[in-house]
């Protein structure tokens, strides 16, 4: 399951954060400096997965962006017997598949926007929340094709586009 998910730019400064699990705002500002400040300082030769307070997480950078997605830490598998050890820490994402799903959501947002930089996630910031509700639902990633994506997009920008919109 997805706990976070963020878009950064390369100063530090989150464009976006989304957040599927409950978490009080200090322990959420905090999470996420340090979180950034980590995948800001290591190198391009480095592994982009790294477990971190109680997180696995996963992070890519496309151009001056980084997307970053956190799960919860793998439990010991030797404590598998142990219910009260594993107090609902189970994880059972794939890296590799957290990289993938963070590709395909940078190609769905290029689709969108042409090619996607930080201004059309501060500009565009509800699309763009959008568009990742409809990927991800409740931590688990639930759409990858992009046209199934992209056309639910699209159906509410041609309606806003009416003049005889829904609301009006």
């Amino acid at each position: 399951m997805i706990s976070f998910i963020l878009m950064v730019n390369k100063q530090g400064q989150t464009r976006l954060s989304s957040y599927y699990e409950w978490m009080d705002m200090q322990e959420r500002v905090a999470l996420e400096s340090e979180i950034i400040r980590k995948c800001l300082s290591r190198s391009e030769l480095q592994c982009s997965f790294l477990e971190y307070r109680g997180f696995k997480v996963i992070y890519r950078r496309y151009a001056s962006l980084f997307f970053i997605v956190g799960t919860k830490a793998d439990f010991d598998v030797r404590l598998k017997g142990d219910k009260k050890s594993q107090s609902g820490a189970d994880n059972y994402e794939n890296e590799l598949g957290m990289l993938e799903f963070i590709h395909t959501l940078v190609e769905t947002m290029d689709r969108w926007a042409g090619s996607i930089c930080e201004l059309d996630i501060m500009y565009q910031l509800e699309q763009v929340h959008f568009l990742l509700d409809e990927m991800v639902m409740n931590g688990y990633v639930i759409e990858t094709n992009k046209s199934n994506v992209l056309r639910s997009i699209d159906l509410i920008e041609r309606e806003s586009n009416k003049n005889e919109g829904m609301f009006r």
